[in-house]
């Protein structure tokens, strides 16, 4: 049978894709904008209608609103990294959270979740019978092996990932067409504080550094900050727009990179339409499977490798929380702490958490004592490398308890640093 007859013959609505999907079954699906928003609303709509009962729905980084979080007494989100309404969902009880690195994830599938149905967005089969995941190398391809079912959301917006994760139409139970505009993120709106932290950081990349950024502002603001450099390489988690930017500008040519020479490297990415234009049979980006790009062994091979990533709060000891206000679940690990290590192992590299000194309008020090009480630890005190907010850097591995203290507290928001300085010397900690 040809493969234009076998699409012809899987080819259903979104509802009757979700009618395939039975009660009690164990389902998931990638990240961002590989989750199939139709095939979802259509099992939401059956959850309504009482018709399908018992579901777990493994899920990462949420983009848009989804069904999967308005039925808790039908479907179960477990969320792997958490976007703003698995977050919402997690807070009201309705959605249960997978404690986990990033590069982790196609591990932990293989071995401890029983997958009755892989779901994603993919691009149009070509003429062999070929469909591409597009914007995720990520796990897709660990949660299709071990799915007994596969379900593709055929949407023409969604890029052709070059060397992204493939599915042949022979290996798919379903598919439905859903050609809505993929989810696109607003501009990042930088304030003074986002850039002068980017400045600072900024300093400190050579001409030839390999990079990676994370998500928000402050990446951002260091992202453009290195328009003016040479020679950048990216190996990267997330591609954001800035890098994009960079590479369109010339700054980045990833000419010196001693692996994927003359290739970004990513493992999933979202944005604007022109991030995903930039995606599509673009031989020069290389999107590849999380468990490869996130491993600190891979990463420290990049000599002057720096990674940013963003952080809640840090104590006078280097613990590092990005992910929990206090025992409020905010988010999950990621990949920071792989970054931290892997360039902190890179010759001549650096990792920096950045973020603005005060919260909560003000009022609130980010840069603390002890932690929040409850507060997920992200990045250890014997891996965190530098600090940085709109006061400046503080470098604290090598350093001693007293010294990063004192580095902390002075570039701590001034009107915190008595207070903290106290804190300290209560604390026995200067010395």
């Amino acid at each position: 049978m040809d493969v234009h007859t076998q699409y012809q013959q899987k080819r259903r609505t979104a509802d009757q894709v979700a009618a395939m999907v039975e009660s009690g079954w164990t389902c998931c699906a990638d990240a961002a904008a590989s989750i199939p928003r139709a095939i979802i609303e259509a099992i939401g709509r059956r959850a309504a209608a009482g018709e399908v009962a018992g579901l777990t729905f493994h899920e990462m980084l949420d983009l848009a609103p989804s069904a999967m979080f308005d039925w808790p007494e039908a479907i179960r989100p477990v969320s792997w990294f958490s976007g703003k309404y698995s977050r919402a969902a997690v807070g009201r009880g309705y959605a249960d959270v997978m404690p986990c690195y990033y590069r982790d994830m196609p591990a932990l599938h293989r071995e401890y979740v029983d997958l009755d149905a892989f779901m994603t967005v993919v691009s149009p089969m070509d003429e062999d019978g070929w469909f591409s995941a597009g914007v995720n190398g990520s796990y897709s391809a660990t949660q299709f092996e071990k799915a007994k079912h596969v379900f593709l959301e055929v949407n023409e917006n969604m890029p052709w990932g070059v060397t992204a994760p493939r599915i042949h139409i022979s290996q798919v139970t379903a598919l439905c067409e859903n050609n809505a505009p993929l989810p696109i993120t607003p501009p990042v709106q930088l304030d003074d504080i986002s850039r002068a932290i980017g400045g600072y950081i900024a300093q400190e990349v050579p001409d030839g550094a390999t990079i990676q950024l994370g998500i928000g502002a402050i990446p951002e603001a260091v992202g453009l900050a290195l328009r003016d450099k040479h020679d950048l390489g990216i190996h990267t988690e997330l591609l954001p727009d800035c890098m994009v930017e960079l590479i369109e500008c010339g700054a980045v040519t990833n000419a010196r990179k001693p692996i994927h020479t003359g290739k970004t490297v990513a493992t999933f990415t979202f944005g604007s339409e022109r991030l995903y234009r930039y995606v599509d049979r673009n031989p020069d980006l290389e999107i590849l499977p999380v468990e490869y790009v996130n491993d600190p062994a891979v990463i420290a091979q990049h000599p002057n490798f720096i990674s940013v990533n963003g952080g809640l709060e840090v104590d006078f000891f280097g613990q590092v929380c990005a992910e929990s206000l206090g025992t409020k679940h905010v988010s999950g690990t990621g990949g920071q702490s792989d970054y931290v290590r892997g360039a902190t192992q890179s010759k001549g590299g650096k990792s920096f958490i950045a973020f603005p000194s005060t919260a909560a309008g003000g009022t609130v020090s980010r840069i603390r004592a002890t932690l929040s009480p409850g507060a997920l630890v992200s990045t250890s005190k014997n891996d965190v490398d530098w600090i940085a907010t709109e006061y400046g850097l503080a470098k604290l591995r090598g350093k001693t308890l007293s010294q990063r203290t004192k580095a902390l507290i002075a570039i701590a928001h001034p009107k915190f640093r008595e207070e903290l300085t106290a804190q300290a010397k209560a604390m026995h900690i200067l010395v």
